[in-house]
């Protein structure tokens, strides 16, 4: 819905209540594909700080190696393109790069990309000033609070795709918004990938949990955009983490080769927990982070230059008193920060933070770690924010009151990104000059003319008197969101999908289907 069409809308139904109404209708309508960003990064590090932290990955990959293990083919690629290779055992290999070797591969990855949604106005555009917010991603409990946690099933997979779909504020569908542990294992991804397509016409990514997997979400890619144009362009993606420290196994190896021979975008993740497989001082697990995504970027460009890769990092925190994981705190922040500069550097578009919390609920403490991490994403530079809505429980839960409170940020977000207008009209001389000293300015044009646009308004915000949200029943932020989600799910309607494109995918899935096994494990 364009600007003017929304303004429209709010001034016929009338009121404060009645225009978040009209928000909500504006969700279930169209919004805006990407953002791009209009203030600068925050660069935390002075270049002898990033040259350090560049030479310390370097001596990384050059004296202590990645270990791979079993893909010979993605071993023979390094092997070709210089890396010096040392077997261990059998189907392990130590590799090692001389520094600048990975740097000089990396140069044929575009620096900005486009994958392209089923819906063309909403393509996104990855790398540059563009910034992609998209659902939490791996978690296998769901929660919400009328039913508390319990293991996340396909329904409630549909569900946040409905939600993510129907929210202005996010851009992208996700992958594995939760684990739907009631579909066999070794099928679940059909039944993922066909879920955001039927329910989403926004970018998504697909599976990466067997090399299998990948190439059904890369066909299923195939059915819906057709073989040409996926040969040509990027339609769909992969997550991959590389096994920290220092460690590609062959099943994301051989994943991340199956989608860059296919043309179509990986992201490649250290998840570095510091203390545990990585340092705990956040230089030197931003140096380890840096080694690994690069030497997982560059196989994408020894299987095909030009294929789009996207460097990652996912720095977390730990309590030295129990020895858990601990999200949304600062030092990890700054590392993300970190990021930023050093992918700015290398010329590659970086997926890193998000809305991370380790709280258990919908609370002050899940609001205030994910403010802390996801604005580390948006002041660093971050191109694509995979968790930017519903993570809890340290990623272990997905919640559906999190969800609406994480997109509500993301909208405020919009607004932050988007910077200050500088001009006649916003410097706003005539509001202050129309009715003189010492008068309100509530009447004036200037006012009238901006008073719906200026702001961005909150739809979950309670922002009236205590006095009337006592009377009206004391409802609390959580709950404002329960009743949110269910009111989205209710009006939700799933974007048209061709009759033949549909069934052609549910024939593909079912053959694929009836060729295995059910396995749960």
């Amino acid at each position: 819905m364009a600007d003017g069409e929304q303004q429209d809308t709010r001034r016929q139904r009338g009121g404060r209540s009645q225009r978040r109404e009209a928000r909500v209708g504006v969700e279930q309508g169209t919004h805006r594909p990407y953002i791009q960003r209009g203030i600068p990064t925050y660069d935390i590090l002075s270049d002898e700080s990033l040259t350090a932290i560049e030479a310390t990955a370097d001596r990384i990959l050059a004296e202590i190696g990645i270990e791979l293990r079993e893909d010979a083919e993605a071993m023979r690629l390094y092997r070709q393109a210089g890396a010096e290779v040392t077997e261990q055992t059998e189907g392990i290999w130590r590799i090692r790069f001389e520094p600048g070797m990975l740097r000089e591969v990396l140069k044929t990855a575009p620096a900005e990309f486009t994958q392209h949604a089923r819906n063309p106005a909403n393509s996104v555009r990855i790398g540059g000033r563009n910034v992609v917010f998209a659902p939490s991603y791996g978690s296998p409990f769901v929660m919400d609070l009328d039913r508390g946690r319990r293991y996340g099933t396909i329904e409630d997979f549909r569900n946040f795709i409905k939600l993510s779909q129907s929210s202005p504020w996010l851009h992208h569908s996700g992958g594995t918004v939760c684990e739907p542990t009631d579909v066999p294992v070794n099928k679940r991804h059909l039944d993922m990938v066909y879920s955001h397509i039927r329910y989403s016409d926004r970018g998504f990514l697909g599976s990466i949990t067997a090399p299998e997997r990948a190439a059904d979400s890369v066909e299923m890619a195939r059915i819906l955009f057709g073989e040409a144009f996926t040969d040509a362009n990027c339609v769909v993606m992969g997550n991959f983490n590389t096994t920290s420290p220092l460690v590609i196994d062959g099943v994301t190896a051989a994943g991340i080769r199956t989608y860059a021979a296919a043309n179509q975008g990986s992201i490649h993740l250290p998840f570095l927990l510091g203390g545990a497989v990585a340092p705990l001082t956040i230089a030197g697990m931003v140096a380890q982070g840096l080694a690994e995504s690069m030497a997982s970027c560059a196989l994408t460009q020894l299987v095909r230059p030009g294929s789009p890769a996207i460097l990652a990092s996912f720095f977390s925190s730990m309590s030295l008193r129990s020895g858990s994981p601990t999200f949304g705190t600062p030092e990890p922040a700054i590392g993300s920060l970190a990021m930023g500069q050093l992918a700015r550097r290398l010329n590659l578009p970086l997926r890193c933070a998000g809305n991370f919390s380790t709280s258990k609920l919908p609370d002050g403490q899940a609001m205030q770690q994910s403010m802390m991490s996801m604005m580390s994403a948006v002041q660093g530079g971050a191109n694509y924010v995979l968790h930017s809505a519903g993570f809890l429980d340290g990623l272990l839960s997905m919640s559906y009151e999190k969800l609406v409170m994480d997109t509500d940020m993301c909208g405020a977000l919009h607004a932050y990104l988007d910077g200050m207008a500088v001009n006649e009209d916003t410097l706003a001389f005539d509001a202050l000059a129309e009715l003189g000293p010492g008068q309100h300015l509530f009447s004036t044009q200037h006012t009238l003319r901006h008073y719906e646009t200026a702001y961005w308004d909150s739809a979950l915000d309670d922002n009236q008197p205590w006095e009337t949200w006592d009377e009206q029943g004391g409802i609390d932020y959580a709950q404002r969101a329960n009743a949110r989600w269910k009111k989205i799910l209710r009006d939700y309607e799933a974007p048209p999908l061709d009759a033949g494109v549909d069934e052609a995918l549910l024939d593909f899935m079912a053959r694929r289907k009836a060729q295995m096994a059910d396995m749960w494990y």
